[in-house]
């Protein structure tokens, strides 16, 4: 054992911390104090939605509707900087790749449309006019099935919807967005499992439960808002339980930021009752451990003539019950606690917090979804929340929490790789079209055929594709072969600086700017996690008069590219976004009836969720219990020096934007080539703090991946785990590391050896 003491942060989630931190950032990115109005009207009615994470905007909303990270992607956006055709003139694409991704960020706004010239390998600036000709003159010579329309989490329904129904217009369902990389094992185990895509709790059911449980979520940086209503839950008397493999101080400990008296004496409240630190990958054997305990009460009480278990609810609404059962009993304990890293009375103190409370929410995140047998992770919640009949009722359910604003909403109007999932008929009748019936590709597919050369082209709108995705060095060498690479962006990133022969860089206006059209002042819509529909305004004045909305982008690319059709009015949606909403209420109108009259609903409008109805659209007609075959989610056996590999976000970033250097809540400063290990863990490698290491792949298909120049310290982490930040480790998943149903990168558990 050792003695060395693992880096921490001592304060809570929110408090002082986190107003400095915004602080820092407001004073880096030279804003002026308009931005402080900006901020006052954010995820408020009448005001703008954040771009940050997708967690709900409450009815009763506070007087700064904002956490750190909201305020830090809305300065990041309002930033006084600058990076215009002058910056490219005096830099090429070569030199700006060795540019570190915060300093390329660091340049500020994106003013003018820009095309790569090859032959000096800079971006020039060019008309809107010549960019929309170009464009349309290369998807017009190129194979349809050989272009990919990606969509990051950021834009609005309106733009999602006209940009998917562009794509099948020219011919595709090449739809992936950024679900691909995180949410996409939720779309597809819940789909199956209960009939209903995503979760079932809305925001009321936080005030009425007993019990939440979390799984695999951070909640203190990933979406900090959510910290009001756990902090209600918790002086309410409901007790919180966390499985995760790090110990996250957002579900530890909360000092709210609003409430002066707090933020006076330091006086904290504890989140969590149970903080159980399980391996990476041990989550299937975790809740196996939960429901064998579970099972074991219930035969207690029914042996004295009452019950744990909602036998009516099973019976009734449920199937596959016995099967589950029947694995469950025949586990071993020694087998649980060995592959979950958490003794048997630990995972019993877990189980009787479930079994004790009448109400339970289930919460997780990618902690379950970024694994080889992510499904069976989620169907192993479903089965805890069936046992009790906790999915359909007020203060039950189950809630993946979306980390990115409106990802969930763009897969709600079409943006899916998956015919089955779209009307298609109901677009055929509204424009007069044939849409294509052939599946498309999602993220892992669209990276395989572009391996391949099969994807000649690729359209961005948002995202930092290229950097976010797996396999990163193939992908850069494969990415030069296309002909055509389109980015929608407000700044610049690494993405934009791997281009095909022909390249554009399209900067579009932010969410909190003014979106004025020829039919006057425009507003967009997004959904939050809860499955709830905000209307968004912008009010800030646009950060260059060059800049276009990313619908009239869109629509200038679609007008270029597809044939004319007269049920087809792409300056007329973009002159009044009110249409497109028409159009999406046509479309979906089970969701979107009267979409134009409920804009500023306070909370949003619910589009409704047929699970929580107790509606079971599956292939049973009944909710599923699921029966794994295995107990560990990583894919992959334990070997001597095979590590378990994390990939984090820290607290000072975003997805791919990096806001800084500092990962407060981890007690991590100044650098992110950091390799996260355990003191005994180090002991047992022989490594010191310090020491300067590299890891490498240990997935045994003989491609050589390699991380140098990341630095040991000391940090709680479970058996076999390491841990480090993303997106710098991404070279180290391989494509193929993914969810066998899903095809979500596997990036929570990843095969690797230490090289020191």
């Amino acid at each position: 054992m050792s003695d060395q003491k693992p880096v921490h942060y001592d304060g809570p989630a929110g408090g002082w911390g986190s107003l400095k931190g915004i602080a820092r950032i407001f004073g880096k990115e030279w804003d002026t104090p308009a931005v402080l109005e900006t901020l006052a009207r954010q995820n408020k009615p009448g005001g703008f939605m954040c771009v940050s994470c997708a967690w709900t905007k409450p009815a009763n909303y506070h007087t700064f509707e904002f956490c750190e990270n909201g305020a830090k992607a809305t300065l990041w956006e309002q930033t006084t900087r600058r990076c215009t055709p002058e910056f490219f003139a005096a830099h090429s694409v070569a030199e700006l790749q060795t540019w570190s991704d915060h300093d390329l960020e660091q340049q500020g706004r994106l003013t003018h449309p820009l095309r790569y010239d090859p032959l000096t390998d800079h971006y020039v600036a060019c008309s809107w006019e010549e960019t929309f000709a170009g464009i349309g003159r290369e998807l017009q010579a190129l194979d349809p099935e050989g272009v990919v329309f990606y969509t990051s989490g950021r834009a609005s329904l309106e733009t999602a919807y006209c940009y998917a129904l562009m794509a099948r217009l020219y011919g595709n369902n090449n739809l992936p967005d950024s679900s691909n990389m995180c949410h996409e094992t939720t779309s597809v185990a819940l789909k199956s499992l209960i009939g209903a895509p995503v979760g079932t709790c809305i925001h009321e059911d936080f005030s009425k439960c007993d019990a939440i449980f979390f799984f695999g979520q951070n909640t203190g940086s990933n979406s900090p808002r959510f910290l009001h209503d756990l902090e209600a839950a918790v002086k309410r008397g409901c007790r919180i339980v966390t499985f995760n493999p790090v110990r996250e101080k957002g579900l530890e400990a909360f000092i709210n930021p609003q409430n002066p008296a707090r933020m006076l004496t330091g006086d904290e409240v504890r989140i969590s009752t149970l903080y159980l630190q399980v391996r990476a990958g041990g989550d299937i054997a975790a809740l196996m451990g939960m429901i064998k305990h579970v099972l074991a009460r219930d035969d207690e009480a029914r042996a004295v003539g009452h019950a744990v278990l909602d036998r009516d609810f099973i019976g009734q609404h449920t199937t596959g019950f016995e099967e589950l059962e029947a694995r469950v009993r025949a586990e071993d304990w020694a087998e649980i606690e060995a592959e979950s890293g958490l003794a048997r009375a630990d995972l019993d103190a877990a189980a009787q917090v479930y079994v004790e409370a009448e109400r339970t929410i289930g919460i997780y995140g990618m902690g379950l979804t970024q694994q080889v047998n992510g499904f069976e992770n989620v169907g192993m919640f479903v089965n805890l929340l069936l046992l009790k009949g906790n999915i359909g009722r007020e203060g039950t359910g189950i809630s993946p929490v979306r980390g990115h604003s409106n990802v969930q909403g763009q897969r709600t109007v079409g943006i899916s790789e998956k015919p089955e999932l779209v009307p298609l008929d109901r677009l055929s009748d509204l424009f007069g079209f044939e849409p294509p019936r052939k599946k498309g590709l999602n993220t892992v597919e669209a990276c395989e055929a572009i391996l391949e050369g099969k994807v000649k082209g690729f359209v961005s709108l948002g995202g930092n594709f290229v950097r976010a995705i797996p396999e990163r060095a193939a992908m850069e060498a494969a990415w030069r072969g296309m002909r055509l690479t389109v980015q929608i962006a407000t700044k610049l990133n690494r993405s934009h600086l791997i281009n095909g022969e022909v390249a554009y860089l399209l900067p579009c206006l932010g969410r909190s700017e003014r979106d004025q059209q020829a039919g006057g002042p425009q507003t967009v819509t997004m959904e939050d996690s809860l499955s709830c529909i905000h209307g968004s305004v912008g009010h800030r004045m646009p950060a260059s008069e060059h800049l276009l909305s990313e619908l009239a982008i869109i629509a200038g690319i679609a007008k270029a590219t597809l044939p004319p059709n007269s049920k087809v009015d792409w300056d007329g949606w973009t002159d009044d976004y009110g249409r497109v909403r028409d159009l999406i209420a046509k479309t979906y109108p089970d969701k979107f009836h009267d979409f134009n009259s409920r804009l500023f609903v306070a909370g949003g409008f619910y589009r409704g969720n047929s699970a929580r109805e107790r509606i079971w659209k599956t292939k049973s007609g009944k909710a599923e219990f699921t029966t794994p075959a295995m107990l560990s989610a990583t894919g992959f056996d334990e070997r001597p020096g095979r590590y378990r590999l994390m990939t984090l976000r820290s607290n000072d970033q975003f997805n791919t934007t990096i806001y800084g250097f500092e990962d407060r809540m981890r007690g991590v400063s100044g650098t992110r080539d950091v390799l996260l290990i355990s003191p005994d863990e180090m002991a047992l490698a022989g490594l010191k703090e310090g020491q300067i290491v590299s890891l490498v792949s240990d997935a045994g298909d003989g491609v050589g991946r390699r991380v140098r120049g990341l630095k040991v310290l000391p940090f709680s982490l479970p058996r076999g785990c390491i841990a480090g930040y993303y997106p710098e480790l991404n070279p180290l998943v391989p494509l193929a590391h993914h969810d066998k149903r899903s095809k979500t990168p596997a990036s929570k558990a990843v095969p690797v050896r230490i090289v020191a």
